[in-house]
């Protein structure tokens, strides 16, 4: 009943970006090698697809026992759940049961039994189970060096002595090589370096595949796939490559097989077993996109900070999705939340343009064969964007050549193909923008396929345009080159602000084109990008901030990071010297020895606004750490903002105005002074808009530092923004969704055989005739779709008896009853919800509606909304529903 992730088939060809933290670049025109939340439908000839959800965790009504609740209590609650959900008549499986993160248990559960389970007595709220898959990653030689001194790492290493020892890190994800000699290798597990850990699910796991999906733990978190691995050296590999704190001891939670997908409640389950084995920082690259701080890891992340552990979690690799797409778990209000920034070099194989001597540096793509180490390519010949499905024609012969394109428009799978097909040898694809990339997606059909820079590709097409023949040579060596966008937020790093409008993401660290260690069976290293990246830098530079500063509180540690960050220029036009969106870099750059060294401590670290409709005054309090008198001036540094639409946002530099009550402030060794901020909205009146900036607090002499307290606010009324929308198909057809549906077809989706899992949906405007029984292989069941532009605080639907006009029961009506609904992952996707012809009361007790006919009254509490207030609810009511179980 709640989410099924769909998108209308017309545009099948795009990825659907939800819920994923990614180790590659995410766009609309290139593969990602990833799956949805839910994995994406294949589907057919415009009709709408949709795939069912299985998995559910029902929360609990007390606190988990971290909190202060009782372990009688807890243990209580879940036995008296488990007997009214027998006495109802629920239909469950149970999985996990949790207690001290998060009270509630997930279980296996037919979505149209989730309304039932929401209202049995005791539970909270229910919330799909979300899957998780493994990134791809593209190999390479180690490269650690720029990465660490974008953050200042490696002078805190060298100039300080300070290298993370003693310090416990526990990195959730693939597991970690331990036999690797940069992570303490060879050996047997557990080793000096990896101290603790276990593996939750086994090598053969994979939660996308019913064939596969039945978790087989074990002690041993050895990482079958490498991105643990490369989380890992990030952190605190000590070798070839060096990481953040290279002397740090590890806890390996393997989550994921060696392939596909994990879930969220083996996620919580794993964050448990960190807080036994006492780690002191826990690193989590992974998140549901588009969700809610109020989602159970992001819950029990919370917990973890309130039992002393720093979390540090990817907030996401869905920028391309627009704003409000980071993710939990790093949406925790005590979780650092981390951007990513592209690294300032890239160190990648290099060839030379035989013509004219040049190096080009480039980067091989998905699986096609690797170019040779020596020896000329055959000469090259430009074909264009090669996007045959959109009405590209090749605009040179590659027969026998070497086939030189542009990326964009389609895949990479797309252009490889059309130059193979037409008789390419090779494929050289470059940039359409600043900067290097990996390409994902590609298939083997025995001819290479490289990635260049948009600077190599028109040095290319100036040579050939000159009308000599153009070749490269092939050198095996590599080289290190300027990154163009190094030191700018990464094109695929998420948007905030969180859904209830806290500042999202905290902070940012180098997350693009990152080497790093690797499975030794996999060839030991490899380069990835991605918000996975980043998060590791933050957990080392955690891990350095605590060895120097001991006395430090996990709920310290993220303002003092936030204190001393820095800042970046936006990266549409760096030479516009305007700062980016602060809820997209958070408080900036991470700056581990400004962090360290700090004398000065600014509270609270960061300042969400909420939405303002009028000045706003708040408190920072300046707190000297020194051991003399210092004065601070206090300014004000504005940000871009966005506005317009959700998915595709515009920036303005429409800024807010701040003024103090004291622009300087001296304030005596080891004493505080507080200064009231009021912030005056921008003038302007642009849509939806979201605006923020820096309060700056400067010494006035000796160093001169500054430090900086973020801030960020939605400009005007919150619940004005429309939630359940229409959408525009990739036609140009729009859809007044929601609408009344049926299921007409069962399509394979993701290699699995659906048998009723997905399907087909076709408008029922005029109403419609259900059995409620199963015909041709289909459930006869209505369904309701609908498409969310915004999050949803709860959406209910009451059956009403269309004789009446009156709900069928005056305290048993409710048809569907979800919380924190996700906002859609794009302008097409959509949520679908079966109504199996039951009705539910707050006492649980579930019962079938007679024959007839009825109406679904669909009610949407808007984000923030006031359940009192009816402004604040959308609603919508179905066409007529006949039951007629024959």
């Amino acid at each position: 009943m709640v989410p099924h992730r769909s998108r209308l088939a017309s545009l099948a060809g795009l990825t659907l970006m939800a819920g994923l933290v990614v180790a590659t670049p995410a766009s609309a025109d290139e593969e990602a090698g990833l799956a949805p939340l839910y994995p994406a439908p294949t589907a057919e000839n415009g009709e709408l697809a949709h795939q069912v959800q299985d998995l559910w965790f029902i929360e609990l009504e007390s606190p988990p026992t971290s909190e202060g609740t009782s372990v009688a209590r807890v243990e209580n609650e879940h036995t008296e759940f488990r007997a009214e959900a027998e006495e109802q008549g629920l239909e469950y499986t149970e999985r996990l049961s949790f207690d001290e993160l998060w009270n509630g248990l997930s279980v296996e559960m037919d979505d149209t039994q989730v309304s039932a389970a929401r209202e049995i007595s005791g539970v909270a709220a229910i919330h799909p189970v979300v899957r998780y898959e493994i990134p791809d990653l593209d190999d390479s030689a180690p490269e650690m060096d720029t990465a660490l001194g974008m953050t200042g790492a490696d002078i805190v290493q060298s100039e300080l002595g300070i290298t993370g020892e003693g310090l416990r890190v526990a990195i959730m994800d693939t597991g970690v090589d331990y036999t690797h000699p940069d992570l303490g290798g060879p050996g047997e597990f557990p080793t000096e370096r990896v101290v603790a850990g276990h593996d939750f699910v086994g090598d053969d796991y994979n939660a996308g595949n019913p064939n596969a999906d039945t978790p087989a733990p074990d002690d041993d978190p050895q990482d079958c796939n490498g991105h643990g691995t490369h989380v890992a050296g990030i952190v605190g590999a000590e070798g070839k490559v060096t990481g953040v704190a290279p002397d740090v001891v590890f806890g390996a939670y393997k989550v994921f097989g060696c392939t596909g997908s994990t879930s969220a409640d083996i996620m919580i389950a794993a964050m448990e077993q960190a807080l036994a084995d006492d780690m002191d920082v826990l690193n989590m690259s992974v998140g549901s996109a588009h969700s809610w701080p109020q989602y159970p890891t992001a819950i029990a992340s919370d917990n973890l900070v309130d039992e002393g552990m720093v979390v540090v979690a990817s907030i996401g690799n869905e920028g391309a999705s627009g704003l409000y797409s980071a993710g939990a778990p790093g949406l925790g209000a005590d979780v650092i939340g981390v951007a990513a920034y592209d690294n300032t070099h890239i160190r990648a194989s290099a060839a030379e343009v035989t013509q004219s001597g040049e190096t080009v540096a480039y980067m091989e793509m998905g699986d096609a064969p690797l170019p040779p180490t020596s020896g000329e390519s055959d000469e090259l010949v430009h074909i264009g964007r090669g996007c045959l499905a959109a009405g590209d024609e090749l605009e040179g012969d590659p027969a026998g050549k070497t086939a030189l394109m542009v990326r964009g428009e389609c895949t990479f799978t797309e252009k490889y193909d059309a130059a193979v097909d037409a008789g390419a040898t090779g494929v050289v694809v470059y940039n359409n923008l600043p900067g290097m990339f990996a390409g994902g997606g590609i298939v083997d059909r025995g001819a290479f396929s490289i990635g260049v820079t948009d600077e190599i590709g028109a040095h290319l097409l100036e040579l050939l345009e000159a009308g000599d023949p153009v070749t490269l040579t092939w050198t095996g060596e590599e080289a290190t080159i300027p990154n163009p966008t190094g030191g700018l937020i990464s094109s695929f790093s998420s948007y905030g602000l969180a859904a209830d409008l806290d500042l999202k993401p905290d902070i940012g660290a180098p997350g693009g084109l990152i080497n790093s260690t690797y499975p030794m069976n996999r060839g030991g290293y490899a380069t990835v990008s991605g918000t996975s990246m980043s998060a590791p830098h933050v957990a080392g530079g955690v891990a350095l901030l605590l060895e120097a500063r001991p006395d430090l509180e996990a709920h310290q540690v993220r303002d003092v990071l936030q204190n001393s960050a820095d800042p970046k220029r936006w990266w549409g036009n760096p030479d516009l010297d305007a700062l980016d969106n602060v809820h997209r870099q958070g408080a900036g750059m991470l700056d581990v020895p400004g962090a360290v060294l700090a004398t000065t401590s600014l509270s609270p670290g960061k300042l969400a606004l909420g939405a303002t409709e009028g000045p706003v005054t708040e408190t920072v309090t300046i707190t000297n750490d020194g051991d003399a008198e210092t004065t601070y001036e206090i300014s004000h540094a504005p940000a871009l903002g966005t506005h317009g639409d959700t998915f595709e946002p515009r920036f303005n530099d429409s800024y807010a105005e701040a003024s103090f009550d004291s622009t300087e402030v001296t304030v005596a060794a080891g004493a505080s002074a507080s200064v009231e901020v009021t912030f005056t909205p921008p003038a302007d009146e642009l849509h939806q808009m979201i605006y923020g900036g820096y309060v700056e607090v400067t010494e006035v002499d000796g160093e001169k530092e500054t430090y900086r307290v973020p801030y960020a606010a939605y400009n005007g009324d919150y619940q004005a923004i429309e939630a359940m929308t229409p959408i525009t198909d990739g036609d140009g057809v729009t859809h007044d969704l929601p609408w009344l549906t049926r299921m007409t077809d069962c399509a394979v989706l993701s290699g699995l055989d659906c048998s009723g899992d997905g399907g087909s949906y076709e408008n029922r405007a005029d109403g419609e005739i259900y059995t409620l029984g199963v015909v041709d292989g289909l459930p006869d069941v209505p369904y309701v779709i609908a498409h969310f532009d915004h999050h949803v605080t709860k959406l209910e639907m009451t059956v009403v008896d269309e004789r009446t006009g009156r709900p069928v029961h005056p305290d048993r009506n409710v048809a569907v009853s979800v919380d924190y609904v996700n906002r859609s992952a794009n302008g097409t996707a959509f949520f679908a919800y079966p109504w199996d012809g039951t009705v539910t009361d707050r006492h649980g007790r579930v019962t079938d509606v007679r024959d007839g006919s009825y109406r679904l009254e669909a009610r949407a509490l808007k984000a923030l909304g006031d359940p009192e207030n009816p402004d604040h609810w959308e609603t919508w009511t179905s066409p007529v529903i006949t039951i007629d179980r024959g």
